[in-house]
Order: C-alpha cells, then structure tokens, then sequence
C-alpha cells in the first residue's frame, strides 16, 4: 500500500475512536479487520461512515445476492481492482454464478447471464464508464426489477465504484499489478 497499515489493534484517540473499532470489528465478525479497515482507519470518522454504508449495501438490501454481486465483480474488472474481485468473486460463485458466466465478466462480452443479470452488467457499464445512464440501457432494467431494487443497484454499483477507486488509488492489497485474479 502507498501508506503504512494502521496497526492491529489499531492506537485508540478517544472513546469515540474506540467505539468505531468495536462496530467493524462487530460487522466483520471472525474475519477481524482487514487491510481495507486498517486503509481507512487512518481517518476513524471516513471508515465508520464507510462500514455503515457498506454495510447495509452489503447485508441490508433486497437485492437477491447474485446481482449483487455481478455488479460489484463488475465493478471490480472495469477498474482493475483486483483486491475487490479477489473478495467478491468468491461470494458470486456461492450465491450461484457460474464460473464460466463470472469469469466473461472480465471480458467485454459477459455471457452465459440471464436477462437480469445482463441488464445490471450493461448498467453497470454505463454507470462505471460513462457515469450518466443512456435511457436504451436504463429502459433494458426498467421492467425487470421493482424502484427499490433499481435504486439498490444504482447504490451498489456506485459504493462499490467508490470502494474500487480508493483501493486502486492506495493500493491497498498490493494487488494492482496482479491482473485478472
């Protein structure tokens, strides 16, 4: 990483700072933190607010979880952020993805996808690489998913762009030059 990792456990400022550690500690369970955790820690406030966002994108929506995690894999191949699909790919193969249809999602061309998850790669594409949504490429998830799993999707799709930036920013995994994990 271009910064040092805050360490494990990480030096504690206030009772404040202690309290955030506890609620990602909480969230990440058995895991303990991980390198991204121990990233965003240099700023208590930046990765409390980020646990509990991504949190409820991960854990508190309705989406079922295989469109959740095509898009977030997505996500990862658009910005060769190989430490989020490394994490992802995984939970996309459990929640019933193939191995062949998860691993066309690093090509241009996913295959072997049902309509739905189509229509959210080709909206994520969109959101990813041009950020505003061409209406034939909205029109294409319009019928297929109800107002709260669009904007479901659209959060995703935009969390994990963000989570996408900054691991690729900082570097965080050592992982940017690893290609196509």
């Amino acid at each position: 990483m271009r910064l040092p990792y805050v360490p494990d456990p990480p030096p504690i400022q206030s009772a404040e700072d202690s309290a955030i550690v506890d609620r990602i500690r909480a969230r990440r369970g058995s895991r303990g933190l991980t390198v991204l955790d121990r990233a965003l820690l240099h700023s208590p406030a930046v990765a409390d607010g980020w646990n509990s966002f991504l949190g409820a994108i991960r854990t508190k929506t309705s989406l079922p979880e295989d469109i959740r995690e095509i898009a977030i894999c997505r996500v990862a191949v658009l910005n060769q952020a190989w430490y989020e699909w490394k994490h992802h790919a995984p939970i996309a193969l459990a929640a019933g993805v193939s191995e062949e249809s998860l691993n066309s999602l690093k090509s241009e061309k996913a295959e072997g996808l049902s309509e739905k998850q189509m229509a959210v790669v080709e909206y994520t594409n969109a959101m990813t690489k041009e950020v505003r949504v061409p209406d034939t490429v909205f029109d294409k998830l319009r019928p297929l998913f109800t107002d709260r799993e669009i904007v479901e999707i659209t959060a995703t799709v935009g969390a994990y762009n963000t989570v996408s930036r900054f691991l690729v920013a900082l570097d965080v995994g050592e992982m940017n030059e690893n290609k196509e994990q």
